[in-house]
This record gives structure tokens, C-alpha cells and sequence, in this order.
């Protein structure tokens, strides 16, 4: 059976750009015979995220995420239906999803590797199990709720960097249901302003490429920063960390300024910088998801609830064709991206 199939051409090196060569679109064949546990998925839909730059480095710098080889067939999010099946747990026509989903237009995979999904969870909009009502959604919601400390009635005050990519539109949305007073994005253009603020009810958005961000912050957030969603790192963490409050909290969820840089993970702050930290008694702790799946179903379960009803608003870009996937990924790296990046693949 042909397939086509996207795999790592080669490596930008840890301090490099990734662009479009860097990934190479192959024709290959699938064995026709299933082996006992597995199942031909054809893929929808696929996703590209920030931490795969690190999966492009031989050495990702973590433990829990694994470098992609040079040749092989890359993988990330990704969502099928069932063609056919060996496996006790997965029927045709399922609806599936995976962490781990190769880059190909159709794959045998482990039904083991793969959870059954409900269309109707997100109202027949699959790629959500990639974005809001997934791993995304979860980091999302779970950071916010395990390291934000917000508490109604506190006339607290969330910042957001990186705002209008796929984690920091969700994010700033629980923290006005969860109680902030204020939720202020900080994004790189005037349509990601207005969709922050006309979309998903964020009080106010800096357009960080043509605002003085520490002017507008001051203007913005009149009684300081209480709660930072840190996507982005570098020197907009550090101008946002200088106008927090005494006990407010940094949650690091990703430093994509970062990210093309040979730096360990978190990057290392500015002398300057971890004295503000001490000294306002402003806590920064790094938040992965991973470590609290055991939490997973309820909070997915609530994320469908919000998202159905209207109280979370899902931001999307889409493309089509596999043959976009190196694009849409240095697309995303750049910011041209506004809320989830998603590929689709097919009907």
C-alpha cells in the first residue's frame, strides 16, 4: 500500500533556524498484512508544537522527550480513523489519537499506542483532541490551576506571553473563569490583539513588535502582575517579572524565544532578574503536564464542557496536505500561527 510520509532531512544544529528542508516528503509502502495487535489508521489531522524543535537537536536536553533520527519518519499529535484492525480494542471506524502519531498519510500502528476519542466530545471538530480539548488544553488549564494560585474575588491580574499561540489563548481564558479580574496578552500582531480581546475576552492585548511593553503594562495592569503564563521566555519574561507583585507567581510553561539557542532548559535569568524573584517572594516554577495526568480525564472532561458551551473560544490555523508539514512547523516557530497550528490531512 503506498503512503506518503514526512522524515527529518537534517538537523539545524542547537543554535540554528529550522526551515522547510530541514523535512523530506518520501513515498513508501505499508506491509498489507496486519500483525495480531495492530491497526491501519488512515490520519486526519496532525500538529506541530514548539517543544519539537528540541526533538530536531541529537540531544533534546530532556529525559521524557525523545530526539527525532535523521531519515525516520518524524511524529507528534496526530488523530485517525481505523481502517482496519487486529487488535481487541480498536473496531473500523474508531476515531483515534496519539502523542505519538507518525507524519504519515496512513500508518500500522499498536493498537496498545493508541486512545479511542468521541467525535461529539468536541462536536465533530477533531483537531480539538490536538488543541483545546488535548495535551494543549490540558497545559493549559492544569498550569494555571496547579501553579497560578488564583483565587476569585482577589482582583488578581494574569499576564500571557505568547497569548495567541495554542496554550496561551486557552490559558488566559481560565484565568478570567477561574477569577482573574484582568487577563492581558502580550502577541506580535494586530490580528492576534484582536482575536485575544474580540475572541477570547482577554481585557487587553500588547502588540509586543510595535508597543513599549513595560509602558503598556503599567497602563494595562494598574495594580501589577499577580499571575505570568510564561510561553515565550527571554526578555519579555524579564520586563513582565519586573512589575509582578509581592507573592505572585511565574508559570513556566515553555520559552520559545529560547528555543533555537544552545541554553539549558529553563534558560538561566539575569543576576538582576533572580533578585527581583527573592526579594518580592514572586515563585517561578516550571510546569509539565506529564506529571499530572492522573488528572487528565477530569480536566479533558471539563475542557469539552467549556468549549461546548462557549466559555473557552478555540483559536485555529489550518493548512492542507502533508506535504506542508515542514512549512507549517517553521511557520509556527516564527509566530505565524494564531492559536493551534494544524495539518490537515484527510477527510
Amino acid at each position: 500500500m503506498p503512503v506518503q510520509r514526512v522524515v527529518l532531512n537534517s538537523r539545524p544544529g542547537n543554535n540554528g533556524v529550522p526551515v522547510p528542508a530541514h523535512f523530506r516528503l518520501e513515498e513508501t509502502t505499508l506491509a498489507p498484512d496486519l500483525e495480531d495487535g495492530e491497526v491501519l489508521v488512515r490520519t486526519l489531522c496532525l500538529s506541530v508544537d514548539p517543544y519539537m524543535r528540541c526533538r530536531m537537536n541529537e540531544d533534546t536536553g530532556v529525559g521524557y522527550v525523545t530526539p527525532w533520527q535523521l531519515s525516520e519518519c518524524v511524529d507528534g499529535g496526530g488523530v485517525g480513523v481505523v481502517e482496519s484492525s487486529r487488535c481487541s480494542a480498536c473496531s473500523e471506524g474508531d476515531v483515534v489519537t496519539s502523542f505519538n502519531w507518525p507524519w504519515q498519510t496512513k500508518a500500522v500502528m499498536k493498537g496498545s499506542a493508541l486512545q479511542k476519542v468521541d467525535p461529539q466530545v468536541v462536536d465533530g471538530h477533531l483537531s480539538y483532541f490536538l488543541g483545546a480539548v488535548g495535551i494543549t488544553g490540558l497545559t493549559a488549564l492544569l498550569g494555571v490551576r496547579e501553579k497560578g494560585n488564583v483565587t476569585k474575588g482577589a482582583n488578581q491580574t494574569m499576564v500571557v506571553s505568547g497569548a495567541a499561540g495554542a496554550c496561551g489563548s486557552v490559558a488566559g481564558q481560565i484565568g478570567r473563569l477561574d477569577g482573574c479580574v484582568r487577563a492581558v496578552g502580550i502577541c506580535g500582531s494586530e490580528e492576534k490583539c484582536r482575536a485575544l480581546v474580540d475572541d477570547c475576552g482577554f481585557s487587553a492585548a500588547i502588540n509586543y513588535r510595535k508597543e513599549d511593553i513595560p509602558v503598556k503594562l503599567q497602563e494595562l495592569c494598574p495594580d501589577g502582575i499577580d499571575v505570568y503564563f510564561d510561553n515565550v521566555g527571554g526578555g519579555i519574561s524579564d520586563t513582565v517579572i519586573a512589575q509582578m507583585n509581592n507573592n505572585s507567581h511565574v508559570i513556566l510553561c515553555g520559552q520559545i524565544s529560547q528555543y533555537n539557542k544552545d541554553v539549558p532548559y529553563p534558560p538561566p535569568l539575569s543576576e538582576e532578574i533572580q533578585e527581583t524573584l527573592r526579594r518580592n517572594n514572586i515563585t517561578r516554577e516550571r510546569f509539565t503536564v506529564l506529571n499530572y495526568m492522573n488528572k487528565a480525564d477530569a480536566a479533558l472532561c471539563e475542557l469539552s464542557q467549556l468549549v461546548k458551551s462557549g466559555h473557552i473560544n478555540v483559536l485555529e490555523t489550518v493548512v492542507e496536505g502533508i506535504e506542508k508539514m515542514g512549512d507549517a512547523f517553521c511557520s509556527m516557530m516564527k509566530g505565524g500561527n494564531i492559536g493551534k497550528q494544524i495539518i490537515k490531512i484527510s477527510e
